[in-house]
């Protein structure tokens, strides 16, 4: 069976890990650096972007964190996610773990009373457009040359991005009924149980 753990040290975790269970996943949670090993994927929920880096820290789980996913392990962020996993901030904190080569703007949109919700058309998902949500969103402001776009609001600014393994959403497929984005992560897992 499938294993992808989800971080659950702060944020949303339990709707991701639900998602992931109605595909027939295995998702365990995530809360020490032990709790990394033998897994096929991970997705860092959205929630606090300075507080999950921090409690990564205190946890002493970044170091073991980065080795995995530089190593291939297929890492999947959705919202404040998308921020711990960016390589570049636009703020002064917190520090992201380098991972996906992107330059991200926190709260892009505003407080959470200027969270909206938008009909995205996402590559290598079929079917209608998917009704993202977004709370207090990041949004991508540059990627690197091996970084695909997969999603873009109406106004052409990245919302979902793909980088080898690596897949960052700045929206919360977890707060909609659509396991579209998550079967896509689930393709991605798979994908790279197979090459190994």
């Amino acid at each position: 069976m499938t294993k992808i753990g989800v971080l659950a040290i702060q944020g949303d975790f339990l709707e991701h890990r639900q998602m992931l269970e109605r595909l027939g996943v295995d998702a365990p949670e995530l809360r020490l650096s032990k709790d990394l090993e033998g897994l096929d994927g991970l997705v860092i929920p959205g929630g606090e972007s300075t507080t999950i880096v921090q409690l990564l820290d205190i946890f002493d789980m970044r170091k073991t964190l980065v080795g995995l996913v530089r190593e291939g392990m297929p890492t999947w962020g959705t919202c404040a996610g998308m921020i711990v996993m960016a390589n570049k901030l636009t703020d002064h904190r917190p520090e992201p773990l380098h991972l996906i080569d992107i330059e991200v703007s926190r709260n892009a949109f505003g407080r959470q009373i200027d969270s909206f919700e938008a009909d995205l058309e996402i590559d290598a998902i079929e079917g209608p457009p998917f009704r993202a949500v977004f709370i207090r969103a990041p949004v991508v402001n540059k990627i690197g040359e091996n970084v695909e776009i997969l999603a873009r609001l109406s106004d052409g600014r990245p919302v979902a991005v793909r980088e080898a393994n690596m897949l960052a959403t700045a929206f919360h497929p977890e707060l909609t009924g659509d396991s579209r984005v998550h079967g896509l992560f689930v393709k991605i897992v798979q994908g790279a149980k197979e090459i190994q």
